[in-house]
């Protein structure tokens, strides 16, 4: 890799680890045992994962025994979702309290969810399962309204982001979760962008289940946690051994689950003055954006939103353009989500806020963490501008509808 210094504005995508959260896997990298073990090794390892366990729950306002480690958010939205529609014939011995068996078989969902919950709907609407898709408003947020007329006899989950990884809206999880107690329908969301970033209290919410992933919050890749209240109906996703109290198969991640542990409580011990820090810088880098580009959206609601995220869409320009130039300039930013940017497809996201094909395509997502100082937002400011012109000036598109 080359010594020239990245400007990392990605960080919904992922998070660098932290260095404590590395010096910590380093201090624990021959907690070799396996944590089902009676012997001595396996004892070590169960006694740092329940150490782990109780961080992750501290950090949501949870009870330690209602947290289930997973290998993502995206298996964890799985889990939850896939339930509804797993029916009698799973022989899960729960038939009488599964939506399932007693023909509650719609999820409630929101357009502008993460891939992993829409693909996931894609799939239940194949095995008979019927899923309800709500548009958004301009804003990105639900219209609670027309969510609660959704709500029928047969609905058993409501599935709803607590803030979107592309645009940072807020969504009110408090008001839905007592919208779907209200019709007896479970509530799941999936935390993942929001995780240390604004609070996160799942007694005040009122949810039954959350999601939340370890690579956004500065542990490593490949652990995540599923958060079950105590009581809610649950079905196992993953089939084989009696791991996680018999809800999840397949031997621990030590270092993973240990990685996320310590993340969780830095997590709650900086959220709140790094969360103050990065609003300030990011408030500079959309007014800044705001002064020297014309022709610019700024997307979602500017009131709830996550502290550290912008996206920007810049009419004439295409987004990729814009990310590839900036990347030479040593600035990495996105243009949408990291899971769906391989496809050439406008943000959903962007398109169910009512945006044309076009100006979808010419947006770019800023969010930010802990590298970033006031210097990065400047060098930015200072890279964008021409780089934004100058894809301007080759697009005849553009320079006709200017004329």
């Amino acid at each position: 890799m080359s010594d020239k210094k990245i400007i990392y504005l990605d960080y919904n995508a992922t998070t660098p680890i932290h260095p404590e959260v590395r010096k910590t896997i380093i201090e624990n990298f021959d907690i070799y045992g396996n944590p089902s073990s009676l012997h001595t090794p396996g004892r070590i390892a169960a006694e740092k994962i329940n150490d782990a366990r109780s961080s992750v729950a501290k950090l949501i306002n949870a009870a330690p025994e209602e947290i289930i480690f997973t290998a993502g958010a995206s298996e964890s939205n799985n889990t939850v979702l896939k339930y509804v529609v797993c029916g009698p014939q799973s022989g899960c011995g729960r038939e009488e309290t599964c939506n399932a068996c007693a023909g509650r078989n719609e999820i409630i969902t929101s357009a502008i969810e993460h891939p992993s919950i829409i693909s996931t709907m894609d799939f239940i609407t194949r095995q008979g399962g019927n899923p309800v898709v709500l548009g958004v408003k301009p804003n990105g947020k639900i219209d609670l309204d027309v969510l609660e007329k959704s709500i029928t006899h047969k609905t058993a989950l409501i599935s709803v982001m607590m803030a979107n990884n592309e645009i940072g809206v807020i969504e009110d999880i408090k008001k839905i979760a007592g919208i779907a107690k209200k019709h007896g329908v479970l509530m799941h969301t999936d935390a993942v962008p929001a995780a240390g970033r604004i609070k996160i209290d799942v007694k005040d919410l009122g949810v039954d289940y959350l999601s939340l992933s370890g690579h956004k919050i500065y542990a490593p890749k490949g652990v995540g946690i599923l958060y079950v209240k105590k009581d809610s109906p649950y079905c196992a996703f993953i089939h084989g051994g009696h791991q996680e109290a018999g809800r999840r198969a397949g031997t621990l991640n030590n270092l993973g689950i240990i990685a996320m542990g310590k993340a969780a409580e830095l997590a709650l011990e900086e959220m709140d003055a790094e969360s103050a820090r990065l609003k300030v810088l990011r408030d500079k880098l959309r007014d800044g954006i705001v002064k020297t580009i014309p022709d610019i959206a700024i997307n979602g609601d500017q009131k709830d939103i996550l502290p550290n995220t912008l996206n920007v869409s810049f009419a004439g320009a295409e987004g990729e353009a814009i990310l590839l130039y900036l990347d030479l300039e040593g600035i990495a930013v996105s243009t949408g989500s990291a899971c769906s940017s391989n496809s050439l497809e406008p943000s959903h996201v962007l398109l169910a806020l009512g945006l044309a094909p076009e100006l979808a395509h010419g947006s770019i997502r800023f969010s930010l963490g802990k590298s970033n100082t006031e210097s990065d937002i400047d060098y930015v400011l200072e890279k964008l501008p021409p780089i934004v012109e100058k894809i301007r000036k080759m697009s005849t598109s553009y320079n006709r509808r200017k004329k």
